[in-house]
């Protein structure tokens, strides 16, 4: 998601963008940019690579290896170490070439051990390193190591829960989201919300994030710093999915499923998914290969399981602001967005396509 996004938003920046993944963002095709496929986990392979690119001045590295599941892998220790090797092999040998001014990299609330224990709201960037094993943590110190000899600036960013348009992300909401609409539509299902919590949350348009690490590029508040981001409001999915439902025009009353991933593991919604691909023209008609794992990291969210389970974890964007970006949207405008963003790239179909007074039907 924040790859797919940091690609456009530096395009249309008029930045000379080189893509690096195994697999080429799926983005507007008015975007310019150069993919190159990489396969993060081999030095070799990163060195050879970084010495065929153009001059790279600045990195976003938002690469990240996650396992079935999604939260066994934050604590276990191999994961933790593929993950900490995987920007080593990308970062060293960009930063030998000394063309580097500026790196970007990903954090999270999980860097406050959100996760294991009980925090102190809101979670501010000034709290001292938590104590527990994190890829965070390597990717820092990395950074810091290598900024240090070879005299580049760099940010370090804590994001909430992201809201993208990229298929088959470990954790991208809309894509679960979006998918159990179509589907809903497809079967004459309700639309009901899975789950019974009521969990508060602070949402992140990967579009404005994306702004947001176009200005840190080349702001001088922004050079070794470490910044929490949001929308900038508050979100509970579980009050906004009647609005939401209406501008889908399904019905969000009824019998819910046990969970999404239980409803979109079913055999029964993999045939129905093929079968709207085919008619609708869709580029992806495997329904794992859109999902990836957001439909578990849907559930993880709307189950509230974090270890202090009384209070939502809000974290302060006081000190970014201060710095000087005050970009912000309101939630539910970048989910609707964000699902309208996935249909126009053919990832879902038009009934996913939330109506609202601006684009509603005559």
């Amino acid at each position: 998601m924040i790859g797919a996004a940091a690609v456009v938003a530096f395009a249309r920046a008029g930045w000379h963008v080189s893509a690096l993944s195994r697999r080429k963002p799926i983005v507007t095709q008015d975007c310019a940019f150069e993919h190159v496929s990489a396969d993060l986990t081999d030095a070799d392979a990163c060195a050879a690579l970084v010495g065929e690119l153009p001059p790279v001045t600045h990195l976003v590295y938002a690469a990240v290896s996650e396992v079935p599941g999604l939260a066994p892998g934050w604590i276990d220790p191999a994961q933790i170490e593929k993950n900490g090797a995987m920007l080593r092999h990308v970062l060293g040998p960009l930063a030998e070439t000394g063309q580097l001014q500026h790196v970007s990299i990903l954090q999270g609330t999980k860097a406050y051990g959100a996760h294991l224990h009980p925090v102190t709201l809101p979670l501010r960037e000034s709290q001292p390193r938590d104590d527990h094993a994190n890829f965070y943590w390597l990717h820092e110190d990395t950074t810091r190591e290598q900024a240090a000899l070879h005299g580049f600036a760099f940010t370090i960013w804590r994001p909430q829960v992201l809201l993208g348009s990229a298929p088959g992300a470990a954790m991208n909401p809309v894509a679960g989201i979006g998918a159990y609409a179509a589907l809903c539509h497809e079967r004459g299902l309700p639309f009901t919300l899975p789950g019974e919590a009521l969990s508060l949350w602070e949402m992140v348009d990967a579009d404005l994030f994306a702004e947001a690490m176009v200005w840190a590029a080349t702001a001088e508040a922004a050079a070794d710093e470490t910044f929490n981001f949001t929308n900038g409001d508050m979100f509970a999915l579980r009050h906004a999915w009647p609005d939401l439902a209406a501008s889908l025009s399904l019905d969000p009353d009824g019998e819910a499923p046990d969970s999404f991933t239980a409803f979109l593991a079913d055999p029964q919604n993999s045939k129905a998914w093929r079968e709207i691909a085919a008619r609708e023209g869709l580029l992806l008609d495997d329904l794992d290969a859109v999902l990836g794992q957001s439909h578990t990291y849907l559930d993880i969210l709307n189950a509230g399981r974090v270890a202090q389970k009384s209070l939502p974890l809000t974290v302060s964007t006081i000190k970014l602001r201060q710095a000087g970006f005050g970009g912000c949207i309101n939630s539910l405008v970048s989910l609707r967005r964000q699902l309208s963003a996935m249909v126009d790239l053919r990832l879902l179909p038009e009934t996913a396509r939330p109506q609202t007074p601006d684009n509603a039907p005559s």
